[in-house]
């Protein structure tokens, strides 16, 4: 049987898959194994935009007080805002209620623990078991053991004035677009670069429970290129719905993606002696040209497997300073303990101030060699591994690309699909390759 929890906490379309009653058990679960070691375990509750977020965070705080936990529900906050002020406010764990860059109709469920980072597998796992395990109501709380909930709105200014403190240097003078997806970010991040001095003109910031991450956000660049273009801004920033990925446009409509933006946030920690063992973590997904890159420039790149908790781990076990994703997942860890799309538009910005260079001038120190990535929606993701024709075809493929590519196929974890990427140096090739592939496994796996 399938984990319940996936890269990113429990997934699934709300009221069919996730449902209140698996929400109520979660919650019970969570306060039952945090509250250990304390009586009444304080948890804190972070939800994006989307319309089945008040009836999810209900039914979590129905099984945490039921648990004898105490509830405090932030409201509509980013899941780094969650992260940060878990410690912040010495809670025993958070949770994040959202997608992310998913459609509306999906939803989940992610926790941190009390020292703001994602728990690990062996804690999840725990945790899936107490939600498998009937509830003995015989022993349940009661009177004034019962939790409590508490409604903690105002702790944004927080985060705001954390994420505001990392800046090296105003931004007055840049003119910005940003998309807020419609998502959790829509209020405060336009307050974030404001405050910087940043001239900003917001898109996407009217969430109305169905429009999150529709048409809009890292994962739909299209108007915000349009929209720099005709601002004659200086750049583009875009969040996912939950903004904890950051995207970015240059000042010629043309997308930058996270490797971009890593390598040119890890030179300038590294001009500042910031940049631990000169070493920047990336993931297998990470184009060739980041990792050749960096080495032009006297550091060097450490692959993880895919999922920022996994470039997490990586750069806690050395130390290392700034690590993420192509899709936007970028880590600093002076300033966060999870990926943070505002955070690093601030640091973008302030790398383009500090160094007076346009933003398409700092996205050329990468040249991008040819990436086609295809993603094939299944009936049953599991177990592909297996299938003798898929992988025969995968390697027929490695084969004929050698030392001059690399091809990656894997499940995603929060979606029925899987994830096919060619990267070599001839495009039509790779476009045949990786729909090859995909054809093979549309017929294999529905």
């Amino acid at each position: 049987m399938a984990r319940m929890f996936g890269t990113d906490g429990v997934r699934g379309v709300a009221n069919v898959e996730l449902t209140p009653e698996l929400a109520f058990k979660l919650g019970y679960a969570a306060a039952s194994y945090f509250g250990r070691e304390t009586k009444q375990p304080k948890i804190l509750i972070g939800r994006d935009t989307r319309r089945s977020g008040v009836m999810l965070e209900c039914a979590l705080v129905a099984g945490i007080c039921s648990a004898g936990g105490n509830a405090h529900s932030l409201g509509v906050i980013c899941t780094p805002a969650v992260s940060y002020l878990t410690p912040f406010m010495k809670a025993q764990a958070g949770v994040v209620i959202s997608a992310s860059h998913n459609p509306f109709e999906d939803n989940g469920i992610k926790f941190f623990s009390a020292n703001g980072y994602k728990l690990p597998d062996a804690v999840e796992d725990e945790i899936e078991m107490l939600v498998k395990t009937p509830i003995d109501y015989s022993k349940a709380v009661s009177g004034s053991s019962v939790g409590k909930l508490t409604y903690e709105y105002n702790l944004a200014s927080r985060y705001v004035n954390h994420i505001i403190s990392t800046a090296t240097t105003k931004l007055n003078g840049l003119k910005v677009v940003l998309d807020c997806s419609n998502g959790a970010n829509s209020e405060i991040a336009p307050v974030i670069l404001r405050s910087l001095g940043a001239d900003v003109t917001v898109i996407f910031d009217r969430p109305d429970g169905d429009n999150i991450n529709n048409g809009c956000g890292s994962t739909h660049l299209e108007a915000l290129q349009r929209k720099v273009v005709e601002e004659g801004a200086d750049l583009g920033i875009a969040n996912d719905g939950d903004a904890d990925r950051c995207l970015a446009v240059d000042e010629n409509g043309e997308a930058l993606d996270g490797d971009q933006i890593m390598l040119i946030c890890a030179l300038e920690l590294q001009k500042r002696r910031r940049l631990n063992d000169n070493t920047l973590v990336t993931t297998v997904m990470s184009n060739i040209g980041l990792h050749k890159a960096m080495k032009t420039h006297g550091g060097r790149t450490v692959k993880t497997a895919v999922g920022d908790r996994y470039v997490l781990e990586e750069m806690l076990k050395h130390n290392y300073s700034i690590g993420g994703e192509q899709s936007g997942h970028i880590i600093f860890t002076e300033f966060a303990k999870t990926g943070d799309g505002i955070l690093t538009a601030v640091q973008l910005m302030c790398a383009m101030v500090k160094n007076n260079k346009a933003l398409s001038e700092l996205g050329q120190m990468m040249k991008k060699y040819p990436q086609v990535l295809v993603n094939v929606r299944v009936a049953d993701k599991n177990g592909w591994e297996e299938n003798q024709k898929i992988q025969q075809i995968i390697q027929k493929y490695k084969d004929e690309l050698g030392d001059d590519g690399q091809i990656l196929v894997r499940a995603s974890g929060t979606e029925p699909l899987i994830r096919i990427m060619a990267e070599g140096l001839d495009q039509v090739k790779l476009d045949a390759i990786a729909n090859g592939i995909g054809n093979i496994v549309r017929n294999e796996l529905g």
